[in-house]
């Protein structure tokens, strides 16, 4: 019950902005709210393999805490995906803690139904974050890290149901996948666009093939699988499939519906 109600949370408040995105590089001091402030609060912290992170508050009560609160999860996600990834991912972060939800919509032309999410240049924290749990934020992090660093090697067409997938395959407890149900197949990206259940359904359908991948396959195919799938000049889904798992998808989709029983 404790983990369902955590991923109803996660689930409630994450999705990644890929279709639109506000204009490159908003000038942060364009939009603290306060406006005796003379900029936004920055820190900067190292990470594992030579990275480091800038953390930058937008003034409000609670973005500096929640900053903290995200500064502590990093170093775990950090070595999360570098161990799906491999060490080659950009060594430079910006996480933006907004206090209002002008901020994020400015930054990341997000809603007030979204607890963060990636652009090109930072990952962004919406204002509502700051009521998340530890365990939610925890998976969070970790999901926006992974579209954060894997983001120059994913094409602007990718298939949104599997970067998403293969986000909460890093971020989400590994043993409840599968429990999310397969019945009605893959999901579609407009599913992922659908706010309320169906949206929720989608992130478990795609979180669970992914999940599937790496347990049926190994991860290193997993990551394969997204490289042709998802990188620029990708492939459509049932060629990268067959190529990089070595199986037809329709064969592959018969097997993950049975799974972890088949």
């Amino acid at each position: 019950m404790l983990l369902a109600l955590l991923l109803a949370e996660f689930l409630a408040g994450v999705m990644l902005l890929n279709r639109s995105e506000p204009p490159a590089q908003v000038p942060l001091a364009t939009i603290v709210d306060q406006p005796a402030a003379t900029g936004p609060a920055s820190t900067t912290m190292q990470l594992p393999g030579g990275r480091h992170a800038q953390l930058i508050a937008l003034g409000g009560a609670h973005s500096a805490p929640l900053l903290n609160r995200i500064a502590a999860e990093l170093p775990a996600a950090a070595d999360a995906v570098s161990r799906f990834w491999g060490p080659d991912w950009r060594r430079e972060i910006v996480i933006v803690a907004t206090a209002s939800d002008r901020q994020f919509a400015a930054l990341a032309g997000g809603g007030a139904d979204i607890a963060a999410a990636t652009t090109a240049e930072r990952i962004v924290f919406a204002p509502g974050s700051a009521g998340m749990s530890d365990e939610a934020l925890r998976i969070v992090v970790r999901h926006e890290l992974f579209h954060h660093a894997v983001r120059d090697d994913t094409a602007a067409d990718a298939p949104r149901w599997l970067t998403e997938g293969v986000a909460d395959y890093i971020a989400r407890p590994a043993d409840a996948a599968a429990a999310a149900d397969a019945a009605t197949g893959l999901p579609s990206d407009r599913d992922l666009d659908t706010p309320g259940p169906t949206r929720a359904q989608a992130y478990d359908r795609a979180w669970r093939f992914a999940s599937y991948v790496a347990d049926r396959y190994g991860p290193p195919r997993l990551r394969a699988l997204y490289v042709q799938a998802c990188g620029p000049g990708h492939s459509d889904v049932a060629t990268a499939v067959r190529d990089t798992l070595g199986a037809d998808l329709d064969e592959v989709l018969a097997d993950w519906r049975h799974w972890p029983q088949g």
